[in-house]
């Protein structure tokens, strides 16, 4: 079936009145996290995770989709009005957004802001289905072998790319290995690491692990912030730009949007860094590189553009590999568990209505966010004075009750406050839980294809560098070995993401 024809498929199943309610609700809610600085879509997604298992495949993963790139969207409302970021993505939006909010121009800054957006999520959609026909060839040359090298490469990756001490990402890895191989054995039917608690021989269940991690600690960590906010929202109205300034951000949204759509895919903080390198660009770029940090409009536009065409890029080493590139797509191949989907390139045809459906529905979803962004604007407004006092109870209970309805288990609620106990120490300790949570995905999938590549071979390890693709990608992962222990290339990196910070 050619692009066409499969985007044809995809558009029949994203234009069903399901499919078009939950794109909705997912876009609607990654707005609202967006705006409100501290949940952030990771503990919204990780709440929400119950819910799809009551809902059908494709309509679970529109729904999640939609939250994360709509909160990439929300953020930037909150740090033009505010000055917080409600996404780190957006931190860059704070500098110059701000700055046009104080001069009356906080109209044009949410415009542009929206635009640029709606824009990059556009091209970075068709990037996503123009790595489509490769994709489906690659697919029929993985066996156990291929599949074990790409876990290793994908925990690897984010050793390296993780926020903090190499160290401290290798722990955390390490230790999600030790969580995901607690249960039943499937070879031999001998319960491991269970230390006979019944509940545990199932093994540790995923969504009060996240909820815990991410919801939880999230909260407990922004409980102790008691800093007050001022929202700015003189003269936000006339949510449009003048033709001059259009002519003026048009090439910033040009090179933000190719920026976002190359270095989204890279596993850890793409689009982070995509915001960051193109206000990089734009500054220097520019004529008067002093305007910027005092209301220049091309600093919001390039990082907005950016970061957008970053998160939704960050799907392809998901549906092109299997590999969860940052925390939110942890959970996104979370949600493909629990539908019994295997991660990895055959998730593109088995079934091809999922992976096309949701990449028409990326296409639904931005137009949606730029309904919500503009003509909405008042309302996200009034959502900003929400006290926190308020939000967080709430919160709390949205994560108790959906830990129990898991299993319709008292247990996966003691489970999520372990891991939330757990989460917050983390925290405390600058140890970032997204690499404990690719460990975790990733390891139960590396045990079972190390031992299937091991039985089809009949205890040959050489099959691993006898196949070209799993050589290859273990080629790779030395590589990544080897960044890890070059001191230059190790300092380099944790100066990157101190600045990010």
């Amino acid at each position: 079936m050619d692009l066409f024809g499969n985007l044809a498929l995809g558009l029949g199943v994203a234009v069903t009145p399901l499919n078009l309610f939950y794109a909705f609700v997912g876009t609607l809610l990654g707005t609202l996290i967006g705006v409100l600085p501290g949940i952030g879509p990771v503990p919204t997604i990780a709440m929400l995770l119950p819910i799809t298992y009551y809902l059908p495949p494709v309509s679970a993963l529109i729904m999640l989709a939609g939250i994360y790139y709509g909160a990439s969207y929300g953020g930037s409302t909150n740090a033009i009005l505010v000055n917080i970021p409600g996404e780190i993505s957006s931190v860059v939006t704070v500098l110059d957004g701000h700055q046009m909010a104080r001069q009356g121009r906080a109209g044009a800054a949410l415009c542009v802001s929206a635009l640029g957006s709606f824009f990059a999520g556009y091209v970075a959609t068709v990037v996503i289905a123009a790595f489509a026909p490769p994709l489906v060839e690659l697919a029929l040359k993985f066996d156990a072998a291929e599949y074990f090298s790409l876990m290793v490469l994908g925990l690897l990756s984010a050793v390296v790319l993780a926020h903090g001490s190499v160290l401290k990402a290798i722990l955390m890895i390490i230790l999600g290995l030790l969580l995901g191989i607690v249960g039943t054995d499937v070879e031999s039917g001998m319960a491991r690491f269970s230390f006979e608690a019944p509940e545990l021989t199932d093994g540790i269940g995923f969504v009060g692990l996240a909820m815990g991690l991410f919801a939880f600690a999230e909260i407990a960590v922004n409980l102790e912030q008691k800093s007050g906010r001022h929202v700015f929202t003189e003269n936000v109205t006339g949510l449009w730009m003048t033709w001059a300034e259009f002519k003026q951000v048009f090439p910033a949204i040009l090179r933000g949007t190719a920026l976002g759509t190359m270095l989204g895919i890279l596993s850890g903080g793409g689009a982070t860094l995509s915001a960051f390198a193109s206000y990089t660009v734009e500054k220097k770029l520019a004529k008067d590189p002093s305007r910027f940090g005092k209301g220049a409009i091309e600093g919001v536009a390039g990082p907005e553009s950016a970061n957008n065409a970053g998160a939704q890029t960050s799907f392809i080493p998901l549906l092109r590999l299997g590999i969860p590139s940052n925390a939110v797509m942890a959970l996104m191949v979370g949600a493909l568990m629990i539908h019994n989907i295997q991660p990895g390139p055959q998730v593109m045809n088995k079934p091809p209505d999922l992976f096309w459906g949701l990449i028409v529905s990326m296409w639904i979803g931005n137009l949606m966010l730029v309904v919500l962004n503009l003509p909405l604007i008042g309302i996200w407004v009034k959502l900003l004075r929400v006290p926190y006092r308020l939000l967080y109870p709430a919160i709390v209970l949205i994560c108790t009750v959906g830990s129990y309805t898991a299993n319709n288990n008292v247990f996966e609620v003691w489970v999520a406050i372990a891991f939330g106990i757990l989460g917050y120490i983390f925290a405390k300790l600058g140890c970032e839980p997204a690499p404990l949570l690719l460990g975790f995905i990733l390891g139960p999938m590396l045990e079972e294809n190390l031992r299937r590549a091991l039985v089809l071979s009949r205890g040959d390890f050489t099959v691993f560098f006898r196949r070209p693709i799993s050589l290859t990608m273990l080629l790779m992962a030395a590589a990544l070995l080897i960044l890890i222990v070059v001191p230059a290339i190790r300092k380099k990196r944790e100066e990157v993401f101190v600045e990010e910070s």
